[in-house]
């Protein structure tokens, strides 16, 4: 007697994979600005010549909104659910993967959805 397949329709996975960050658990999307996923992060590792650096002007730890400026002036308004904002108080000096959605807050690095 073989094991019945067990078929999940798609909007089951997608529920069991719903973003948990809201309810104070871990984060376990990897939509924009939630979870880092491993290939995204080896993307933007892979891509070096893609970062560009720049310096936090807003930072809100409460609705996880930062703005970032490069130092070419363009301005960057970000959303993570995942404690960027806490890391990068105002003036801080941090890296964004725009490509990938990626900000390195030194070595730490963020999902974040680009508004």
């Amino acid at each position: 007697m073989s094991t019945p397949q067990n078929h999940l329709s798609p909007s089951t996975v997608r529920e069991r994979s719903a973003c948990m960050c809201h309810r104070g658990d871990a984060c376990s999307s990897h939509a924009p600005g939630h979870a880092l996923h491993l290939i995204q992060a080896r993307l933007a590792s892979a891509t070096p010549s893609e970062w560009v650096d720049a310096v936090v002007e807003h930072a809100d730890p409460v609705s996880g909104d930062v703005v970032v400026r490069t130092l070419d002036g363009a301005a960057h308004a970000l959303w993570n659910g995942g404690g960027a904002a806490l890391e990068a108080p105002v003036g801080t000096p941090v890296a964004l993967h725009v490509r990938y959605g990626v900000l390195a807050i030194g070595r730490a690095q963020f999902n974040v959805a680009l508004g």
